[in-house]
């Protein structure tokens, strides 16, 4: 075996080493399961598997803008009207809503 308890014992203690082994002890069954000369070709076609799964994930994943033409046009109308009428006016229309609040 690669790894043996004796050696994972002395680096990570006995209790987390019996651990790990529990743990990893159903693959190692599943991996003496594969006969040994098919054993590179499974490991690349699982890796190449993997690779062009992770390909296809990136390219479909690519981002598209999220707001159509219109949306931002309108979101442009909006903030322009924001900066041209509103906040200009932003000091006498709070102080006015003050006085009403006071009344």
């Amino acid at each position: 075996a690669v790894v043996s308890t004796q050696s994972t014992g002395t680096l990570i203690g006995k209790e987390h080493s019996q651990l790990v082994f529990e743990t990893i002890t159903p693959v190692l069954g599943l991996f003496s399961l594969i006969p040994e000369e098919n054993k590179y070709f499974i490991f690349g076609a699982l890796g190449g598997v993997n690779l062009i799964l992770f390909i296809l994930a990136k390219v479909l994943s690519r981002t598209k803008p999220r707001l159509s033409s219109k949306q931002k046009k309108q979101f442009s109308a909006d903030r322009k009207k924001l900066v041209e009428t509103i906040k200009p006016r932003q000091a006498d229309m709070y102080s006015k809503y003050l006085a009403q609040c006071a009344e």
